[in-house]
């Protein structure tokens, strides 16, 4: 069946979407590691127990383009693809105005970059809001970052005691398109 499909589509008998013409499809891109590559280790938690200077649990800079015209705001979601899809990272309310997210975003509820974003709290190894890098001392994992651009500029029903899974359903709720990375660590 999917064979059938694929030679549909590569016939040209389905129309072109705008992410299989690659013009305006909607991207996101680090300039810290490729996707599908490596994570520098400045991006590791450093709740792991082990003293390695270079584990700074920085997020990494993060830039995204071709988003949907009727985006309102933007979210993004970063999950541990190996680990049961554990939320590591949920910042959202971020202005429409927005196209990147700096290095090392502030350990804040509400970070003062980008103005106007609000973090969840990450309840695990290290208990903070915003930003918990990879820890997987052991293993290689894949992580995921997902942009979404969101159908409303604030999303109201969350709070600062909200849960990343809460968060995570209402920012699927919201989404009018997403866009992902991957990296390894």
């Amino acid at each position: 069946m999917f064979c059938a499909l694929f030679v549909l589509g590569a016939t040209g008998l389905f129309p072109a979407t705008a992410a299989s013409a690659g013009q305006n499809a909607f991207a996101l891109s680090s300039t810290a590691f490729a996707n599908g590559g490596l994570m520098p280790k400045v991006h590791e938690c450093t709740s792991g127990g082990g003293q390695d200077p270079a584990k700074k649990n920085e997020s990494p800079p993060l830039a995204w383009s071709g988003a949907p015209t009727a985006a309102k705001s933007y979210a993004i979601v970063m999950r541990d693809l190996d680990n049961a899809n554990l939320i590591h990272w949920v910042i959202y309310d971020i202005p429409v105005t927005a196209a990147s997210l700096p290095q090392n975003v502030e350990h804040a509820y509400r970070p003062s970059v980008p103005a106007g974003a609000r973090q969840i709290y990450y309840r695990g190894s290290a208990s903070l809001y915003g930003y918990q890098g990879p820890c997987s001392p052991s293993t290689v994992n894949t992580y995921e970052f997902v942009v979404h651009a969101l159908n409303r500029a604030s999303l109201t029903n969350l709070t600062s005691s909200s849960s990343t899974q809460t968060a995570a359903r209402a920012i699927t709720a919201a989404s009018l398109g997403t866009a992902r990375i991957t990296g390894e660590s």
